[in-house]
């Protein structure tokens, strides 16, 4: 036995339509509710970031360095 079912109401426009606005909405909507950083989070976020490069860098930097020499010396006979 089949059940009946209450029409759905469309709403206008093509689906794709209707689908890119509710996201714009609800991409909008949630933008509001975030609470953006002050110039002085910015500023300590950006300082933290570039430090952590510099290390991050220098360790590299050594690393590369002192394999470079191993290798050229016991795995190349150099």
């Amino acid at each position: 036995m089949a059940t009946a079912r209450a029409p759905q109401p469309h709403a206008p426009g093509p689906p794709e339509e209707r689908r890119r606005s509710n996201f714009v909405a609800e991409s909008w909507a949630e933008l509001k509710k975030v609470e953006w950083p002050g110039q002085n989070q910015v500023i300590q976020g950006t300082i933290v970031v570039l430090v952590a490069c510099l290390v991050v860098g220098t360790y590299l930097y050594v690393n590369d360095e002192i394999w470079k020499q191993v290798v050229s010396k016991f795995l190349l006979g150099q």
